[in-house]
């Protein structure tokens, strides 16, 4: 198990180093034992190119609700015919999203905090859980200008959740350099952003977001800033 202490002397080694770079010194020291989380977002897609240019046998996942834009599957394809890189796909379990539905109707997210963060759990959560068993880290695209939930995000965190390390390369990046570095690059982005889609999720709890609005504003919309995480990064 990696100490507090060793967390920390990352945290200090990292301050001031490249996102490659620290993606790369994690890739080769957990080896088999580390994967890249992807939601197919502009951060996410920053990072599978990243990844491909250090490792493309490197695990990339992504978690398929049933639910998300027709546009973000397409991405998905692209993506990995773009840099030669397997995503693997994971999906909720049919029994339980059958049962969900069953009682509490198919938009049941929509009635209640409680009702969304359960279609979460069943849609994304426990596949998450699959999609890191065996894992010691994972790599996400989480950055602390997302979100107030997310503005004391390190670059390697001890994930109590999900009993994990999660690092986290792009921790400081501002919306404009990764847009920048997406330019720079010729990255493939879902083409829902020149929509107003700032972040796209599942696509009933995903909306776009007017000019000045916070980048998270168009996810679960309903609800109040301070409770709009699914789970998969709790804090």
């Amino acid at each position: 198990m990696i100490s507090d202490k060793t967390i920390l002397e990352w945290n200090e080694q990292f301050n001031n180093a490249d996102s490659s770079e620290i993606i790369s010194y994690f890739l080769h020291y957990f080896k088999d034992k580390i994967a890249f989380s992807s939601s197919m977002g502009p951060e996410d897609q920053v990072i599978t190119h990243m990844i491909s240019q250090i490792d493309n046998s490197a695990k990339i996942f992504t978690l398929d609700t049933g639910r998300l834009f027709p546009e973000t599957y397409d991405l998905m394809d692209r993506t990995s015919k773009k840099y030669k890189v397997n995503i693997k796909v994971y999906f909720p379990d049919a029994n339980e999203v059958e049962e969900m539905v069953a009682k509490k109707g198919i938009n049941l997210f929509y009635d209640s905090i409680e009702n969304r963060k359960e279609c979460c759990n069943i849609r994304k959560i426990k596949p998450l859980l699959r999609a890191t068993q065996g894992l010691d880290a994972w790599i996400t695209g989480l950055r602390r200008e997302q979100a107030v939930t997310r503005k004391n995000l390190q670059w390697i965190e001890r994930d109590e959740n999900n009993h994990l390390l999660k690092i986290n390369p792009l921790a400081h990046w501002t919306e404009e350099d990764v847009w920048d570095y997406i330019k720079q690059n010729n990255i493939p982005v879902n083409p829902l952003h020149k929509k107003g889609f700032a972040s796209i999720g599942c696509q009933p709890c995903t909306r776009a977001i007017a000019k000045g609005e916070d980048v998270r504003a168009g996810r679960w919309w309903w609800e109040n800033p301070d409770t709009k995480e699914c789970g998969l990064h709790k804090r």
